[in-house]
């Protein structure tokens, strides 16, 4: 047909055909194309949200979890992470919050999107918006200027409206108060753990009972979804024979990427510390000096430095005679690098005071900056340009794979037509690392998309290339009791253990309650009482645990009323607790921390605040999902 279309191509039939293709291509895709842009999605009290705006902020979307997921990324993760739905909910916030600020009169002009654009870190070059940078930078997220651009406006929109919403949302002092003392108030409890082993010696299973607990608890037994991975690696490695580097190629390397081959300035030194605490008085301050000084005018007058920094140094290197090696800029506190990079060699400082103390300096050597040589790098760089060019061949070879594998395809006999050696994993849950490979939990996510003989895009991990295949998947299922009979039995156990010394416990807390002595009860459970210490709410009951429940119990005891109503328990066994003592707030440290402390806790109580006003703003709104999304 081809062939005679080429024969026949100045025919009046052929382009009377030609016109006719083309007029159904113009009228059918036109058709589609325009309908598509005006297709609604939803609407939102009345506006609409077209088409042509899901299907961008979806592609968005997509691409920026495609680049957080990189080469795990495959498309049956958009079903997993809902992004649909995530995208057409993105876009009702949005045109919610776009119709209160036109309500409000908010608007952005050009001006305020290029300022803010302006001012982005990311597109700055020695502190000054450099354009090649920023285009540069959005080519490598896919992203078109105009549309980075109406996101910073619409950013700014938020913004703007959020301030006038949130403007007379004050932080009290007495708010402020509240906040700091929950989070800095402190409490001490001395408690006696009644640990479980204890009784389990003495104890029977019950068959009966040992089922029926299962029973209860048959759902902390289901093994998880399993899969069995089959692969093929594409290694590097294995393209090193068909590569060689050439001198010219070296030589442009060594031109193009000379700055990396710097080496920058170096002292080598040695020091004497004299340790002076930061609340040092004056008179405090003034003796350290003046026995510094005394040192130093040892060492000016010729005394071996290295024997001084012995005798009298207290820093960590004092035993090494001070010495503190070859060190470029920007590893020293900045008064004492000052201080080293001003001495030529062999020479000694004044006093240098850091936050540590008096330091006295000796300059034992100076490694002016300098270039490394070709000679001296040229086999790094071979190395580098083989690694590149190797790692290249091998993503080239995996992408053809990839191209040319049949959809159904069978990866034991495509690998070996490919010369490849299929390699396959024992079976792993969601939760494990891929037996022999390793990987993150996004990796995992990914495969685990995948369906039985799914194969998966060409992934790279640790500088090799793998195709994936999922060779087999078994579901998640709750075994029979016989299957984990032996587990069930040792769980019953434990506990049968914690109710005993659940039961021990609340009988001591009953008698302690009604008046019987702390070290009584001690004596009497065989077990010596702790003390956590002072804590506070921010991190767990030092000795005994996190557990939200207990921290907000003990923080509300007090000298009135020292034991809680219950018995704490926990895997490692049933608690008795009992007040020891309270701590308020540092008054001081209050009165130094409160304005940092404020705008914390401003930001916290705007963001709950916007996001409650939107909240409500949704609830009272007229959504209407027009095309849902599957």
């Amino acid at each position: 047909m081809l062939s005679l279309m080429r024969r026949q191509a100045k025919s009046w039939l052929i382009k009377f055909l030609i016109g006719i293709i083309s007029l159904v291509f113009v009228f059918y895709f036109g058709y589609s194309f325009t309908s598509n842009r005006a297709r609604k999605m939803a609407t939102v009290n009345g506006d609409v949200i077209t088409q042509l705006a899901y299907d961008k902020e979806y592609r968005d979307m997509v691409e920026s979890f495609r680049r957080q997921y990189r080469g795990a990324w495959n498309d049956n993760l958009i079903k997993v992470l809902d992004l649909k739905n995530r995208a057409l909910q993105n876009l009702i916030n949005r045109k919610l919050i776009s119709q209160e600020a036109q309500k409000l009169g908010f608007q952005v002009t050009k001006a305020e999107v290029q300022k803010s654009i302006m001012a982005y870190p990311a597109f700055q070059v020695d502190g000054q918006f450099d354009v090649r940078r920023y285009q540069a930078l959005l080519d490598q997220n896919r992203m078109k200027p105009e549309d980075f651009e109406q996101n910073i406006a619409q950013d700014l929109l938020q913004q703007k409206l959020q301030q006038f919403l949130l403007a007379f949302l004050p932080v009290t002092d007495e708010e402020l108060l509240d906040a700091y003392t929950l989070s800095h108030e402190q409490m001490n409890l001395s408690f006696i753990q009644i640990k479980p082993d204890r009784f389990i010696s003495g104890l029977k299973v019950d068959p009966s009972a040992m089922e029926t607990y299962f029973k209860a608890h048959q759902e902390d037994y289901r093994v998880p979804e399993k899969i069995k991975l089959a692969y093929v690696i594409i290694d590097p490695a294995d393209f090193n024979d068909q590569v060689t580097v050439s001198e010219k190629e070296i030589k442009e390397y060594y031109e193009y990427n000379m700055d990396s081959f710097k080496v920058p300035a170096k002292v080598c030194a040695r020091h004497i510390l004299f340790r002076l605490k930061e609340n040092a008085t004056k008179a405090e301050a003034e003796k350290i000096r003046k026995k510094a000084e005394a040192v130093l005018k040892m060492a000016r007058s010729g005394k071996d430095f290295a024997n001084l920094a012995k005798k009298y140094s207290e820093g960590p290197t004092g035993k090494n005679g001070g010495d503190l090696g070859c060190f470029s800029r920007g590893k020293m506190v900045k008064p004492f690098e000052e201080a080293a990079f001003k001495l030529k060699k062999g020479e000694i400082s004044d006093l240098v005071k850091t936050r540590f103390g008096y330091h006295i300096i000796k300059v034992e050597n100076v490694h002016a900056e300098r270039t490394k040589t070709l000679d001296e790098v040229r086999g790094q760089i071979e190395s580098d340009l083989k690694k590149n060019e190797t790692s290249d061949l091998a993503h080239e070879k995996g992408l053809s794979l990839i191209d040319q594998m049949p959809y159904e395809v069978d990866l034991n006999k495509y690998a070996a037509e490919n010369k490849l050696t299929v390699h396959v994993t024992g079976s792993f849950s969601l939760k494990d690392p891929i037996p022999g490979i390793g990987g993150d939990e996004k990796l995992r996510e990914s495969l685990f998309s995948l369906q039985k003989h799914e194969a998966s895009e060409l992934i790279e991990l640790k500088g090799k290339f793998y195709i994936f295949q999922v060779a087999n998947r078994k579901a998640s299922y709750l075994p029979e009791l016989k299957a984990v009979k032996d587990a069930v039995k040792r769980d019953f156990l434990k506990h049968l253990a914690a109710e005993k010394a659940r039961t021990v416990a609340e009988k001591y807390l009953k008698e302690l309650t009604a008046g019987k002595d702390w070290k009584k009860v001690a004596e009497e459970s065989g077990v010596k009482p702790q003390e956590t210490g002072y804590f506070t709410r921010q991190g767990p009951v030092p000795k005994i645990g996190y557990d939200q429940g207990l921290i907000e119990t003990v923080f509300h005891l007090r000298k009135d009323k020292v034991y809680p109503d219950r018995v704490y328990e926990n895997q490692a066994g049933a608690f008795l607790i009992r007040w020891e003592g309270y701590k308020g707030i540092d008054q001081e440290k209050f009165k130094k921390e409160k304005e940092k402390y404020r705008f914390s806790l401003l930001r916290l109580k705007q963001r709950t605040a916007f996001q409650n006003w939107l909240d409500a703003l949704r609830k009272k709104a007229e959504v209407e999902i027009v095309a849902p999304v599957s």
